[in-house]
Formats: structure tokens, C-alpha cells, sequence
């Protein structure tokens, strides 16, 4: 075993036994994830670690299934794109340990509690929230976004309109006792992040195709 590997793994051991900083973490994350991360995903990369950090402070937070949820399928909706792709795991689980989670328990959560919501109606995916979590959810991003992932997966949420589905939204909120004005604002925000996202990575494509066809007229 290298010197390098030694004095990481003690670094990590005597953070593990106490709370990291950011900088303890970013500087983790770095060590467990040294590969250059392209620009238009850093700030995505660098905000989750930042808010997992964070919420590893909170004494009344709890690593339920919304929150697992929230995290496992907002990062796989925001990393869209990345290449290269193989690295998205690993990426997932230097962000993960990096803040003291566990990735692949996470991932299990989120993928057996998504199972047990599928194919479910708004309705009764609300009384099936209202049964399985906390009467005491600790409010988060996160968790929030878990929620609305779970609604906008309902069987009838599609086939809403706009106004319906607003009002269903904050129904969930509202019953499991959280705020709704900051889901919405999470919600909201998190939509505008995919959306320009998207015209990002769009505009990236066109830019790249035009350099091709001037390096052929060359």
C-alpha cells in the first residue's frame, strides 16, 4: 500500500469519527474522484456536495427513502449527458462517501421504494407517503424533490392539467406537514436547472457541428 493511500485513508478515518467541512469534503471527493469534471456539470457536482455536507450537520436529519429518492434521481436527471458516461457512478459515489452517505444503501432504498410507488394513482400514493415516512420529515431540497419525483411518476399526473397538477402538488405538502412555498421554489428552480441544462447542451451540439463544417471547408 502507497504512502498516499495510507495517509488518505487515514484522513478519511479520523473525519468519519468526527463532522467534515466543506473543505474536508471537497478535498475527498477530489482525492476518491481525480478526474476533470467538464464545466457546464462542476457547479451541479460541486452544490450537491455542498448541500450533503450540510445536511450530514443536521442533528434531526434523517436518511429516509424521499430523501434517497430525491437524491439518486435528481443527480441522474441533472448528469444527463456526461461523458464520459462510465464515470457517473464512481462520480455518484465520491459525492456520496465524500460527505459521509453510503451510495450503493441509497441507491437500494430509492430503487425499492420507487418500486413500491409504481403504477400508483396521486391518491393513493398519498396515503402511502402518509403511512411509510416520518410524521416528522426534516425539510430539504432534496427531500422535496424526492416528493415531486414520486408525483410527477403517479399514473394520473400527466394527464392533468396545469392548474390540477399544482393543486396536487401542494396537497402533498400540505399533508405531509411541509412547506409548500418551498417546494414549490425547489421545484421550480429545479425544473429552470434541467431546462437550461438542456439549451446549454443544445447549444454546445450546434457550436460543435458548426466548427466541423468550417474545419472541412479548410
Amino acid at each position: 500500500m502507497s504512502q498516499h493511500t495510507l495517509t488518505l485513508l487515514r484522513f478519511t478515518y479520523k473525519k468519519l469519527k468526527e463532522k467534515l467541512t466543506v473543505s474536508d469534503s471537497k478535498k475527498l471527493f477530489h482525492e476518491k474522484f481525480p478526474y476533470v469534471i467538464p464545466g457546464l456539470y462542476k457547479r451541479i457536482v460541486d452544490e450537491m456536495l455542498v448541500e450533503l455536507n450540510l445536511l450530514n450537520h443536521q442533528s434531526e436529519f434523517k436518511q429516509d427513502h424521499l430523501f434517497c429518492i430525491g437524491l439518486t434521481e435528481t443527480y441522474k436527471e441533472l448528469m444527463k449527458g456526461y461523458n464520459p458516461e462510465k464515470h457517473l457512478d464512481l462520480l455518484f459515489n465520491s459525492l456520496c462517501s465524500s460527505a459521509n452517505f453510503e451510495a450503493k444503501e441509497i441507491k437500494e432504498i430509492s430503487q425499492n421504494y420507487q418500486e413500491e410507488c409504481k403504477d400508483k394513482s396521486s391518491n393513493d400514493l398519498l396515503k402511502l407517503l402518509k403511512v411509510k415516512s416520518d410524521p416528522k420529515l426534516y425539510p430539504s431540497r432534496i427531500l422535496n424533490l424526492g416528493i415531486y419525483t414520486l408525483i410527477s411518476k403517479s399514473k394520473d399526473f400527466k394527464e392533468k392539467n396545469e392548474s390540477d397538477k399544482n393543486k396536487t402538488i401542494s396537497n402533498f405538502f400540505e399533508n405531509l406537514n411541509l412547506s409548500i412555498d418551498k417546494a414549490e421554489k425547489d421545484i421550480g428552480i429545479y425544473k429552470s436547472s434541467i431546462s437550461k441544462m438542456e439549451q446549454a447542451k443544445e447549444l454546445i451540439e450546434e457550436l460543435k457541428i458548426k466548427n466541423k463544417k468550417q474545419d472541412q471547408k479548410k
